[in-house]
């Protein structure tokens, strides 16, 4: 059964989709590999971050496991797990990061010109209390919400800290948690740190382009972590050479010179 190329509505859940029908139908059966991200991207016409989204729906449901360093693999499911309704249906993590890139970028630079010293104050403390707890965590999650809450607060509009906030919470919806499970921890909370303050210090000096740049590159940076490799495509590629060098390999041993026959012709032209 070939994959179809898909439309641009939900393209992750389309992408989920398709493959858990493969996988029904005996297409990928339990055990085996799937494609590569970089594969599947092409053959569906779609990016590889939906691709991600997509697997990682179906680790949740699951349906696939994905070993870092070896491959996407097709798993017995401990019980019969049906898709999530399209009712239900919750928006995958890069959707949600760049829906955040483009509003939040917008309100860091409105923060530049409207930022009061309270405002900035709120904001210090929670990159104060940022840098004293472990990441990843649940204490992490509070006082960086507070953070991106904080500068929304500081436009005086209460709808986008409220939306601000929803957007936020949504890391703790399943998809995004799974993803994150692979990709966060202390070096890449270090880093958002680091992003965070560059916001904050724009925001100190009122310049509203960097604040805006200046966010919008932190949670650009937040989409390129959660896109890194799963190892699986060196690992894959590695496969594959090693099983075609086996098959290219000649299947008997290399024939040792006749000796005793050379040494008997010798004989006979004495």
């Amino acid at each position: 059964m070939p994959l179809e190329a898909v439309e641009a509505r939900r393209l992750y859940r389309q992408v989920a989709d398709q493959l858990r029908s493969l996988i029904d139908s005996g297409e990928y059966a339990v055990g085996s590999r799937l494609p590569t991200e970089r594969e599947l991207a092409e053959q569906l016409k779609v990016s590889r971050p939906t691709v991600r989204e997509a697997l990682i729906a179906l680790e949740v449901e699951g349906r696939v496991r994905i070993r870092v360093g070896s491959g996407i693999y097709v798993i017995e499911p401990a019980e019969a797990a049906a898709p999530v309704p399209a009712a239900a249906v919750i928006e995958g993590p890069f959707e949600l990061l760049r829906a955040r890139e483009f509003l939040e970028g917008a309100i860091a630079e409105q923060a530049a010109r409207m930022a009061t010293k309270d405002d900035l104050a709120r904001i210090d403390a929670s990159l104060l209390a940022m840098e004293k707890v472990e990441h990843p965590g649940e204490a992490s999650m509070i006082h960086d919400r507070a953070f991106h809450v904080a500068i929304a607060g500081s436009v005086g509009n209460a709808v986008l800290v409220r939306v601000v906030g929803e957007l936020f919470d949504q890391r703790l919806n399943p998809y995004f948690a799974q993803l994150a499970h692979y990709f966060e921890n202390p070096r890449t909370w270090r880093a958002a740190l680091d992003e965070h303050r560059a916001v904050r210090d724009a925001i100190a000096v009122r310049d509203p382009g960097a604040a805006r740049d200046a966010m919008r590159n932190h949670l650009a940076r937040s989409q390129e972590r959660f896109a890194q490799n799963f190892g699986v495509e060196l690992a894959v590629a590695a496969s594959d050479r090693n099983r075609m060098g086996r098959s290219a390999a000649a299947p008997s041993k290399p024939k040792r010179p006749p000796k005793k026959q050379a040494a008997r012709s010798d004989v006979r032209r004495r």
